[in-house]
């Protein structure tokens, strides 16, 4: 509060939307404190010195008369260290702090700050008094965890010269560096930066993602990759496995920083998570997952308004990661919590509605969220580059991919994982459909492929795509008249097809070893049931019997080559040789 005329007044309240007068000096998108209890809230529509305010806490008891206080600042959050392993709510308060003090359930009002203020972290510089720095140069480090290193930088709008540096251990408020700027003022730095959520943090430059980001899951990496720095969308029914597959990406993903935003999801699903990740080791450095992760809980019991919050929240500190240099994955789980949260506050503030409710202007939201998304050249002088990949879930009603979440997800983002019902009925999982799904980042990732795994790994991804379209094919014959109808060589194809749906395609996102498959074993394994197919078909042609071919026993052999670890997968490789010998005694028995 800074004087006692900007003081507003309630003059109605409608679930999370408030509407309060007096709040001449206040603009849009400012934070506001309602009532006594000081409940956070944030103006979306202003009218002269009437404001409609989405309140982030519940307003049971809150009635008109009561005030309302501006802070004339716009939703912000704290970057600085201590954000890893942090568990936040949707407006960044920190919810094991807020437990310590309040107990299980939040009280409304409770304010916590972001990052501890008590902790002191040892601050190394990179910087020399008296040189000359920019915006988004790094002047120090921070081992924050031992995965991450905190790369302090100076914030977007500063540059001059280095004045002081200091070294030593400091809280995130302390002075670790002064700047000369140009026109002679000095500015102190901290380790911390406060900086608004709606407003995307700035780059140098966007560049097209060329890396896939392998996530050990075969049928994304395999058929449907996504580039660091891309964006996908996981729509489904409930049921089909969009959680699971989201948190499978969290785990595995080829992301230095995850940020994983539960958004408006059940509570149990993100107890998951906090269970889960401290005991999972981080297959690059082998430590717990969580030290590299930031949890943003917003779960479906707590207020839907926040649901917003917590999306910005999240793509604001994977921007900032991304800033460092990082290749950081974003999950949001799931947008259409968020959606229908925007779609309450719009029916509330009397809107035109647009389809099925919706807001107008819902496509333009989900747009902008997206392509905060992107692989950039980062403020700086020294010519990084960082990835923010954002994964965000779609929970259409039924699994209507013609919802209009859906359609507007579609529009901006790049891969498309559809999730089918049969498939999870049918215990198939991942249940993404490979004749429905789809990513436009193959042709700018090819490259790269090419030189890591080879040519002969996008050739057999061709061909295994080909044989699954001609199995869908000759399924509806199937159907219609029997596989008796099938010729031999059909008939090979629609085992061979079988062969790639369950013992390539299918994974065990529970098993210890089948949870994750690196590239190199996702080539191998691919290769191997290739090989059986090019093999088994020459031998057909030969004269063999398809029976004979189908029961050889090196098929088992090839069903379990999921189960064999990262470091024994030379064993894939040997096992094409069984598939030669045992269809060259094959063969033999012909002639």
């Amino acid at each position: 509060m800074k004087k006692a005329v900007d003081v507003g007044r309630i003059v109605k309240v409608s679930g999370p939307l408030v509407i309060a007068e007096g709040m001449g000096t206040s603009r849009m998108y400012d934070v506001v404190k309602v009532s006594e209890n000081r409940l956070v809230g944030e103006i979306i529509e202003l009218e002269g010195e009437r404001a409609s305010i989405q309140v982030y806490e519940d307003t049971s008891g809150v009635g008109p008369g009561e005030p309302v206080y501006p802070t004339h600042e716009p939703l912000s959050v704290e970057l600085g260290p201590g954000l890893i392993e942090a568990i936040y709510d949707g407006i960044q308060r920190p919810l094991p702090d807020i437990a310590a003090r309040t107990g299980a359930f939040i009280a409304r009002g409770v304010e916590v700050p972001a990052l501890p203020r008590d902790k002191k972290w040892k601050f190394v510089p990179t910087v020399k008094k008296g040189q000359q720095v920019v915006a988004g140069d790094i002047i120090g480090t921070v081992a924050e965890t031992v995965i991450i290193e905190h790369r302090i930088m100076v914030p977007p709008g500063i540059s001059g010269q280095v004045a002081e540096i200091h070294k030593g251990s400091f809280t995130v408020e302390d002075t670790v560096a002064v700047i000369k700027t140009t026109d002679g003022k000095k500015t102190n730095l901290t380790m911390m930066q406060r900086w608004s959520v709606r407003k995307p943090r700035p780059y140098a430059r966007k560049r097209v993602p060329t890396e896939i980001l392998s996530t050990g899951q075969r049928i994304i990496d395999t058929f449907f990759p996504q580039g660091k720095g891309g964006t996908a969308c996981i729509p489904g029914p409930f049921g089909s496995g969009k959680t699971v597959i989201q948190h499978q990406l969290a785990k595995w993903a080829d992301a230095e920083v995850v940020v994983y935003v539960g958004c408006g999801e059940r509570g149990n699903e993100m107890t998951d998570v906090l269970i889960e990740f401290p005991e999972l080791a981080d297959p690059k450095s082998g430590e717990p997952l969580m030290k590299r992760t930031v949890l943003i809980a917003n779960t479906s019991n707590m207020p839907v308004a926040a649901r917003e919050a917590s999306v910005y929240t999240g793509i604001t500190i994977g921007e900032y990661f991304r800033d460092m240099g990082y290749s950081v994955a974003l999950m949001a789980d799931s947008t259409s919590r968020w959606a229908e949260a925007m779609r309450e506050i719009s029916g509330r503030l009397e809107e035109m509605p647009g389809e099925e409710g919706y807001p107008a202007y819902l496509s333009a939201r989900i747009a902008e969220f997206y392509e905060r998304a992107g692989l950039v050249e980062c403020l700086g002088s020294d010519s990084r580059r960082g990835a923010l990949s954002v994964v965000g879930a779609v929970s259409p009603p039924g699994g209507d991919l013609s919802d209009p979440v859906v359609q507007a997800t579609l529009r901006v983002v790049k891969v498309f994982w559809a999730l089918e019902a049969n498939l999870a009925y049918a215990r198939h999982f991942p249940a993404i459909s490979w004749l429905r799904s789809y990513s436009l980042y193959a042709n700018t990732i090819a490259e790269s492929l090419r030189e890591t795994l080879g040519s002969k790994y996008l050739a057999d991804t061709r061909e295994a795509m080909r044989i699954l379209q001609e199995e869908a094919d000759l399924a509806e014959i199937v159907r219609l008249i029997g596989i008796d109808a099938l010729s031999p060589n059909e008939r090979l194809i629609m085992e061979a097809a079988r062969s790639i749906r369950e013992d390539f395609l299918h994974q065990d996102a529970f098993h210890d070893i089948d949870t994750y498959a690196s590239m190199d074993k996702q080539a191998r394994m691919l290769s191997l049931v290739l090989r059986y197919y090019r093999e088994a078909r020459k031998a057909l042609d030969a004269g063999a019997a398809l029976d004979e071919l189908v029961n050889l026993p090196v098929r088992e052999t090839i069903a379990r080559s999921r189960y064999i670890t990262e470091k024994e997968r030379e064993k894939i490789t040997k096992t094409e040789e069984e598939i030669v010998t045992q269809i060259a005694c094959l063969k033999k028995e012909v002639v």
